[in-house]
């Protein structure tokens, strides 16, 4: 099971950095919902002379209420509590009066909610900003986990912060590594629970991967059974559009024109929603090496993935509690669909830098007609091109599948007579292991050998 707090060390640095700057500081941080933000300010805020507020959508007034509550606590000032305005401005030159240039920091979580209760409130925190907190030696964070209203209406060029000395972090998932050093079975939790640390949290070491999904997934009122649709109502006004674009994905529509055949959708509007799926890094849109165009969507969020394909398909047995139906289709696709979870995994490892021995390459997705590799890697300085087949299979015959990549790698049309040619086999584990192949460089990985690497960074 994950522990309540996971070492985010860039982040806390980061966050200490600016505090031990002089002056007044704003730091907008934000990412998506559950991803661990609330935490890390908690862990910052440890021993340091701090207010959090936790921002709701319930009224101005009552955010007003909680602002004037939270600087009594802090200043030790009981007249706070009978402060008749609702000002947030008045409450903050009375707070100023108290604190002048003592060092705190002033942390506003779900800062959306609170913009969400009245018009104009960016642009009170501008002034407040201008005219009362620049002579503090506050520290201000924002915080909030609507991508799309820290990004276009916090961040967003336009906007009254915009362009400010603002100190911005996103919040992203853990990487895999972090994963692999607290589960025993590392990339089947990663493939159905993903790295958002809220879902993770979820998983018991000490129960089979079935029992955790039924548990956690299947049973109805249960921690995630409904989670994607809270983040697509919470992130998106249309989230049944939304719902209804992930669910195709998920069956195998992901070209743009098998798309707006299943949906109904033309393609100037289907493109819109596409690309705002992007932005919150729920899919990605894929092209092939070569290519400019013909690529296809995936969903790239691992929960997000095995949600739509399993739980979403068969929410009418769910609803009704025949967990034992669901339970059963999903055993017997499962070793497929982690096929393909364990060859997105293998890609973006190597995208992070995570082989020494493929530090120096750039990596690519490629297909032609019925060929594919699952990941290319190209190195443009040394002319070197690497074919990677990721296999979620046990006792793999290396030499096999090599002979296979290496017909393929005929057909990628890249310096063709000048190139120096080498294969990657990524599998459970190995009936048979190979170091060369007609005199090309050949190296294997299995899941023990992977996960070595992967506790050393």
């Amino acid at each position: 099971m994950l522990p309540q707090f996971i070492n985010r060390e860039q982040e806390i640095k980061f966050l200490e950095n600016v505090y031990n700057t002089k002056g007044f500081s704003l730091i907008v941080l934000y990412g998506r919902r559950r991803v661990g933000k609330t935490e890390l300010i908690k862990k910052f805020l440890e021993n340091r002379k701090a207010v959090y507020i936790l921002s709701t959508d319930e009224s101005f007034e009552e955010n007003a209420k909680l602002f004037k509550s939270k600087f009594a606590e802090i200043t030790g000032k009981e007249y706070f509590l009978k402060l008749e305005t609702s000002s947030l401005y008045e409450l903050f030159k009375f707070f100023y009066d108290e604190v002048k240039k003592e060092k705190i920091i002033l942390a506003i979580d779900e800062f959306p909610y609170l913009l969400s209760t009245k018009k104009g409130i960016l642009s009170l925190f501008q002034k407040i900003i201008d005219e009362i907190l620049s002579k503090t030696n506050i520290k201000l964070i924002l915080c909030g986990s609507s991508m799309s209203v820290m990004e276009s209406d916090v961040l967003g060029k336009g906007t009254p912060l915009y362009g400010r000395n603002t100190n911005i972090w996103k919040l992203l998932p853990l990487k895999f590594n972090e994963i692999v050093k607290h589960f025993n079975n590392p990339f089947e939790v990663y493939f159905v629970f993903g790295n958002i640390p809220y879902y993770l949290k979820f998983y018991d070491d000490n129960k089979r991967l079935i029992e955790n999904i039924r548990i956690n997934l299947l049973t109805k009122g249960m921690n995630l059974y409904d989670e994607p649709l809270v983040l697509l109502r919470q992130e998106f006004r249309e989230s049944r559009v939304y719902r209804l674009i992930l669910k195709y994905i998920s069956l195998g529509y992901k070209t743009i024109g098998k798309l707006c055949s299943a949906t109904g959708m033309d393609k100037s509007n289907l493109m819109k929603y596409l690309s705002s799926l992007e932005e919150v890094g729920i899919i990605r849109h894929i092209v092939p090496f070569g290519m400019k165009r013909k690529g296809i969507y995936e969903i790239i969020d691992p929960l997000f993935r095995f949600w739509f394909r399993f739980i979403y398909t068969y929410r009418d047995l769910l609803e009704i509690r025949d967990i034992k139906s669901v339970e059963s289709k999903i055993s017997k696709e499962l070793n497929s669909f982690f096929g393909t979870s364990f060859e997105y995994l293998i890609e973006s490892l190597m995208k992070e830098k995570t082989f020494k021995e493929f530090i120096d390459f750039d990596i690519y997705k490629w297909w032609h007609k019925d060929k594919e590799i699952d990941v290319l890697a190209l190195n443009e300085k040394t002319k070197e091109i690497l074919a990677c087949e990721c296999k979620w299979q046990s006792r793999v015959n290396v030499e096999k599948i090599v002979k296979e990549l290496n017909e393929k790698l005929g057909c990628v049309d890249w310096y063709k007579d000048k190139r120096k040619e080498s294969f990657a086999v990524f599998a459970k584990s190995f009936s048979k292991r190979i170091k060369r192949y007609e005199g090309k460089r050949v190296y294997c990985f299995d899941l023990k050998g992977l996960e070595k690497i992967l506790r050393k960074r």
